[in-house]
């Protein structure tokens, strides 16, 4: 079960998309975050070149994090092969993210439907890197439009990028980047030096996924009711109308297909940073419209999971094997 296998695939599958990430269930991602930060406690400590720790503490926490999943499979599969197979979809389930995104963001759309703006910049503040205690209505829902339509690219379609080409070794890899890239990939005094590394890799595995996200959401824009040639246009558009490489890509396909606007100003941690526009402001950003971008997110997951398990099934020769 340590290669790509289309039984692990389908089941990571079902898995995320009926439980998603359960409370009670430890998360891979919770000890590579444990991981990361004593890293770079020990790196700070006894490294005086940042740029060279940052180089480390990349190396060290991926190398960590795949070789630990390799070993599981690998213990799992000894006791018996439907275990080594159960062990495998459970930790590929934990690289994907679509019904956590779903559940995390409807609890701030609930929020406001209900009136409460302060609940929901509270809910807001768990699930963007942004400050939000003085955004109003208009600019949560395009807060919470955004990070689903960026977080479609690293929760969903990369991993399942990645654990088709590499099998759940190679998903948590990308998940422990992908984790680094949250803790310390950020462009401040802090971490510039330091998280330098994990920011450019996290980039680099994205690069393919945040522009395959785009192409999925515009192929799904029609099955679901909106809007193919915007989407397409939009992202031809505006796909580089962002300071990161990949995040346009998503947020274009997404901003056109819902014929909205995305991008302009935020603040993070007390300092304004104004984006370039996204989109064109056809349509009101509303509840109606986040509705419309988790439509989007899923049937984008939908149309990857069949291709993924395609391309997996037919490099395995249609044959499923019990290692």
């Amino acid at each position: 079960m340590i290669w790509p296998d289309p039984a692990v695939l389908a089941l990571a599958l079902l898995l995320d998309l009926t439980l998603g990430d359960p409370h009670w269930l430890p998360h891979p991602v919770v000890m590579i975050g444990r991981l990361i930060s004593a890293l770079e406690n020990l790196l700070r400590k006894t490294m005086h070149n940042q740029r060279i720790a940052g180089v480390l503490l990349l190396f060290l926490t991926v190398t960590c994090a795949a070789s630990t999943s390799w070993c599981a499979l690998w213990v799992s599969s000894l006791i018996h092969p439907l275990f080594g197979l159960l062990v495998a979809a459970l930790l590929s389930s934990t690289c994907l993210a679509a019904r956590s995104l779903q559940r995390e963001s409807a609890l701030v759309a609930d929020a406001l439907d209900a009136g409460d703006i302060v609940k929901a910049r509270v809910k807001l503040a768990y699930i963007v890197g942004r400050d939000t205690e003085h955004l109003d209505e208009p600019e949560i829902w395009r807060a919470l439009i955004e990070t689903v339509a960026e977080n479609t690219t690293d929760g969903i379609i990369a991993p399942l990028f990645w654990l088709a080409l590499g099998g759940p070794v190679a998903g948590m890899a990308f998940k422990a980047i992908s984790t680094l890239d949250s803790m310390v990939g950020y462009k401040n005094e802090r971490y510039l030096q330091l998280g330098w590394a994990s920011a450019r890799m996290d980039d680099l595995v994205n690069l393919i996924p945040a522009r395959l996200t785009a192409l999925l959401m515009i192929i799904a824009a029609p099955l679901i009711g909106l809007s193919f040639r915007n989407a397409a246009t939009i992202t031809l558009r505006d796909r580089l109308n962002h300071p990161s490489p990949n995040s346009a890509h998503p947020e274009s396909a997404a901003a056109g297909a819902l014929g909205i606007r995305l991008g302009g100003p935020s603040t993070y941690g007390g300092r304004e940073s104004v984006k370039q526009f996204i989109g064109d402001p056809l349509q009101p950003i509303d509840g109606r419209a986040y509705r419309s971008m988790i439509r989007l997110m899923f049937a984008a997951t939908l149309i990857m999971a069949v291709i993924s398990l395609g391309a997996v099934a037919f490099l395995r020769g249609f044959h499923v094997t019990h290692l």
